[in-house]
């Protein structure tokens, strides 16, 4: 049967039948995706497009997408959790750096079996990890010389919000709390999303670098991780700043005229009930995202 008997049969035009796609094969670009998936495993699309097109390889998130998808690239999800329900009610603070940290610890172990512990300190509003402390054993006095570190570094924060672990309750960390004059609050007994902003960072360290990687000693680990948090305040786009990286957005907040400062403590008891803090706290922006 002819060509042109065959399309009046079934009813298409002949101009569809004989159509060849001019679209470009985007080998390159394909390539380079491909690499950068492999190298961050947990990325979407979205990430892999603000690093492509930070390269000059594509302006089109629509486009992206598509090779995207035709890769094969998408992301497995890992077993989900339960969430949290009932009411929530984050704290407000200013939208400065240092007006809030975060911390929590997170556990993994060596490829010889023992456990080691992460000790993270995030800023809420830049969203940096501003310290992640690797070791076996971490006390509470450590952790007040780990927080003193920071605070020599970058200045004294004007609230730090934590879980009551032991670490968090013990003596030495009350006595280092009264000695430098910062305010600390305790989430909620069961509310983790009191805590959500460092919740959230330990769940991307899990999911893009414990989870991806065999750690051989402590000395290995305090490497891997160390570069890892470079990445993630320099390189990694964050969407809760519009897909800036930390640091950026840290130096975009210092060019408006938000600098770097010890933020005046609040006026409240630290482990007060979070209704009597909104009630005493004066209004003030909330923190981004």
């Amino acid at each position: 049967m002819s060509e042109r008997r065959a399309c009046f049969v079934i009813g298409a035009e002949r101009t569809s039948v004989r159509y060849r796609s001019r679209r470009p094969d985007d080998a390159g670009l394909r390539e380079r995706m491909r690499v950068l998936a492999g190298e961050r495993r947990r990325f979407g699309y979205r990430r892999l497009h603000v690093l492509l097109r930070r390269e000059g390889l594509v302006m089109n998130r629509k486009k992206t997408q598509r090779l995207y998808r035709e890769e094969g690239l998408s992301v497995r999800k890992r077993r989900g959790r339960k969430k949290a329900t009932g009411t929530r009610a984050p704290l407000l603070t200013v939208a400065v750096p240092n007006a809030r940290w975060s911390v929590d610890f997170v556990h993994d172990q060596f490829t010889h079996g023992r456990r080691f512990r992460v000790f993270n300190v995030i800023d809420d509003v830049t969203k940096e990890c501003l310290a992640a402390v690797v070791d076996t054993s971490i006390s509470g006095r450590r952790v007040a010389r780990e927080l003193s570190t920071v605070i020599a570094r970058r200045g004294k924060p004007g609230l730090i919000v934590s879980d009551h672990g032991t670490e968090f309750t013990s003596n030495a960390m009350l006595a280092w709390t009264e000695e430098v004059g910062v305010s600390w609050h305790f989430i909620a007994p069961g509310k983790p999303m009191q805590n959500g902003i460092c919740e959230a960072f330990n769940s991307k360290m899990r999911d893009e670098l414990l989870n991806e990687t065999l750690f051989h000693g402590l000395d290995h680990a305090r490497a891997i991780v160390a570069d890892w948090v470079a990445d993630y305040n320099a390189e990694r786009p964050h969407s809760a700043v519009g897909y800036q990286t930390p640091a950026a957005f840290a130096a975009q907040l210092t060019a408006m005229g938000d600098r770097l400062h010890a933020t005046e403590p609040f006026r409240r008891s630290p482990i007060a009930p979070a209704a009597q803090q909104r009630q005493t706290q004066p209004r003030t922006p909330a923190s981004a995202g």
